[in-house]
């Protein structure tokens, strides 16, 4: 007969699921900002003169920004909670982001995309630890999943407006909508996030002492998630300037297909957050999110020479694929991490992806102008294949 936990899930409270709800709006808004100048790429490449590399490395600031503060936002986030940290970084993403529209120098721009990607990290940081605290462990897979489709949200919307915008409008008016957004959600937070009940010390045995030192779990996913950042942030860096310049698609539609593949992507994550939730365990899964990413990798390489139309197919596929492992990184960090530790380990787990991120705009870049994008594809996929043997054979939960 099936186990009762299996058949029946953990009652969760509709305060849970509108924290939830707050969470993810306030993580898209920052994502918005952080993601808008990769779709800046085209028009600085065609209309202002700069390079792929150039453009990808102005591109990069606000993911480099990001590494620089992550720790320590998740170190205040385990000291005074996630109320304030996500609204004061907020608030701070918005005035990063209004500087940057009154600047047509480029080194200005890229500082100003450099201190918001550093104020934009609170989110980053903090709503994890939203999830683990509010949700029980048979139900974080989901939350965790629904919670990890604000990057994949945030992007979606960078995707349908900022090439427009920056085409008919300029790069300020395109980045005036992350001034908005950011300062919308600041006011809302502050109002309303309610940060979760927390555990006593002693609730999990050794939650307190340094999870880092009594066991390599946590390193190996931290890898393991940094080595799968190439595929996503090639793809969604350089996806709209493949469509646009490799398969010859208008800037407009190029930017609703982009769109409409992190929105799959998205749906995606919570798929896999149900599986994981459904299987018992998250390293299971993301094994297999690495083979597949490898894979669609290498269908990316050779989609060029496939009939019309299916290249749009492949990259709505790899695109989905790519983003799968978000979620159950988040999650088995969070849970290894422990109550004490879950602000800094999720910080952790950020600042590695957002190394690689940061990579991705000048290497890829640099790469696809010196060996083209079928090549370039090809090597990407070499990441996720190397980190298949490095996800770690069992879950570790110390959360609860």
């Amino acid at each position: 007969m099936t186990a009762p936990s299996q058949l029946e899930k953990s009652a969760v409270s509709p305060r849970a699921w509108s924290m939830l709800g707050i969470g993810v709006a306030a993580q898209a808004a920052g994502t918005v900002f952080v993601s808008t100048p990769a779709f800046l790429i085209p028009l600085l490449h065609s209309e202002h003169g700069l390079s792929l590399a150039q453009a990808g490395t102005l591109a990069a600031a606000t993911t480099f920004g990001m590494v620089l503060t992550l720790v320590a936002w998740g170190a205040l986030a385990d000291r005074f909670g996630e109320k304030w940290v996500i609204s004061i970084g907020l608030a701070l993403t918005a005035l990063a982001a209004l500087a940057a529209t009154t600047t047509d120098n480029y080194a200005l721009l890229g500082i100003a995309f450099l201190l918001g990607g550093m104020a934009a990290a609170s989110t980053n940081a903090a709503s994890g630890r939203v999830v683990v605290g509010w949700f029980p462990k048979d139900r974080r897979g989901l939350a965790m999943g629904i919670r990890q489709m604000s990057q994949p949200l945030g992007v979606t919307i960078a995707s349908v407006t900022i090439p427009t915008l920056a085409a008919h409008t300029g790069i300020g008016s395109a980045v005036a909508l992350s001034v908005a957004l950011n300062g919308l959600l600041a006011l809302i937070c502050a109002v309303a996030l309610v940060n979760p009940p927390r555990p006593a010390v002693t609730a999990a045995p050794g939650a307190s002492l340094n999870p880092y030192r009594s066991s390599w779990f946590l390193w190996r996913i931290h890898i393991v998630s940094a080595l799968l950042v190439f595929p996503q942030f090639t793809l969604s860096t350089f996806g709209l300037v493949w469509l646009i310049s490799e398969q010859h698609w208008d800037a407009a539609p190029a930017g609703i297909l982009i769109g409409v593949s992190q929105f799959v992507g998205a749906l995606g994550r919570i798929a896999v957050g149900v599986w994981s939730d459904r299987a018992g365990s998250r390293v299971g899964p993301l094994r297999l999110v690495s083979i597949s990413a490898a894979v669609v990798m290498l269908a990316m390489a050779a989609a060029d020479a496939t009939p019309w139309g299916i290249p749009a197919l492949i990259l709505l596929l790899a695109t989905t694929v790519s983003v799968a492992d978000n979620g159950l990184a988040f999650t088995s960090v969070a849970e290894a991490a422990g109550p004490q530790w879950q602000g800094k380990a999720l910080g952790a787990q950020n600042t590695g992806q957002f190394i690689a991120a940061s990579a991705v705009g000048p290497v890829v870049g640099a790469l696809i102008g010196l060996v083209g994008y079928p090549i370039a594809f090809a090597i990407v996929a070499a990441f996720p294949a190397a980190a298949i043997p490095l996800v770690p054979k069992r879950d570790r939960d110390i959360s609860t």
